[in-house]
């Protein structure tokens, strides 16, 4: 086969330092745009970008020569900086993240989920949503360490 061809769906799921609600509600939608920007940036496509106050999804495709580490490490630090700046008041993200690959088939159903963040989290904490997609996806951790 001459060429290569993918479909790298990612996940990823991160939370605002110490899980302080920094992300006020006129907050979101700006950052959720630099989000997608940064992305864009580094040839992603931001499939769509949602949250609350203390945290936020993001469902993009990768290109097959963007390691999602990377690819996570740049959003982050880049839109940290912005936030700094475009708010003059501190912000940062935390240290890790959740990353977690999607079917197309699934596609849909994690659109979903994303965009109905605000109703989800009147039932369910970040911390137990996050203890449940780690769950789910089969990912392996201690307890001990996972807020750290």
């Amino acid at each position: 086969m001459a060429h290569s061809f993918t479909s790298i769906l990612v996940h990823a799921v991160f939370s605002t330092s110490g899980r302080k609600p920094l992300l006020t509600d006129a907050m979101r939608p700006e950052m959720h745009a630099y989000l997608g920007g940064v992305l864009r940036e580094m040839g992603a496509v931001p499939v769509v970008i949602g949250g609350i106050a203390d945290h936020v999804h993001l469902l993009a495709g990768l290109r097959a020569d963007l390691a999602v580490a990377d690819c996570l490490r740049v959003v982050k630090t880049n839109s940290s900086r912005w936030a700094k700046e475009r708010w003059s008041r501190p912000f940062a993200w935390q240290g890790g993240y959740g990353a977690f690959s999607v079917s197309e088939s699934r596609r849909d159903a994690v659109i979903r989920y994303i965009q109905d963040q605000e109703k989800h989290h009147r039932r369910i904490s970040f911390q137990e949503e996050f203890l449940k997609l780690l769950r789910s996806h089969g990912v392996e951790f201690d307890q001990r360490y996972i807020w750290q």
